[in-house]
């Protein structure tokens, strides 16, 4: 490992820890030219995602874009923040964990946010699915509320009723 204060590459691990939920390890290192102390964090290298579009198109998997479509969704309906990074992680480990060749289509990565959504938020699920399957008019709303309405209740954690898929 290189020393951010004199570029020498030989440094000797003082501390290691666990961070990001298990996902990574710290490591407190000092270096053995200058004594520098610093900070690194080691990750498992995954493969890089491919989203592929409506249009054909494809781009690279991008956790703050659809971080950004749930805090919208999302807006005024009391969840914390925390919870929709850990929506968001949850989305992302189910596609590294279950493709294969890496790509999925933005149909599949919609459908994961709107499970997710159904189990936290009734108007988040709307909200997102609104714009997700491009609603027309209030038939589609009524639709949906409909489909909502008609799956069995189970209480959620803050013991409030929700919808089940």
């Amino acid at each position: 490992m290189q020393c951010p204060s004199c570029q020498h590459t030989d440094s000797r691990v003082l501390e290691s820890r666990s961070a990001d939920g298990g996902r990574s390890v710290r490591r407190r290192r000092e270096c053995l030219h200058c004594d520098f102390r610093f900070t690194t964090y080691e990750r498992v290298e995954t493969v890089p995602i491919t989203v592929v579009k409506r249009t054909g198109s494809r781009e690279i998997f991008n956790r703050s874009k659809l971080l950004h479509g749930l805090v919208r969704a999302c807006e005024k309906t009391g969840l914390e923040p925390a919870r929709l990074e850990s929506v968001v992680d949850e989305i992302e480990l189910q596609l590294q964990q279950q493709r294969h060749g890496r790509e999925v289509s933005s149909a599949e990565i919609g459908e994961l946010v709107l499970q997710q959504l159904s189990e936290i938020s009734e108007v988040a699920y709307v909200r997102f699915a609104s714009v997700y399957r491009q609603f027309q008019g209030i038939s589609d709303f009524v639709a949906t509320l409909e489909s909502l309405t008609r799956r069995p209740a189970h209480k959620r954690p803050d013991g409030a009723l929700a919808a089940v898929s």
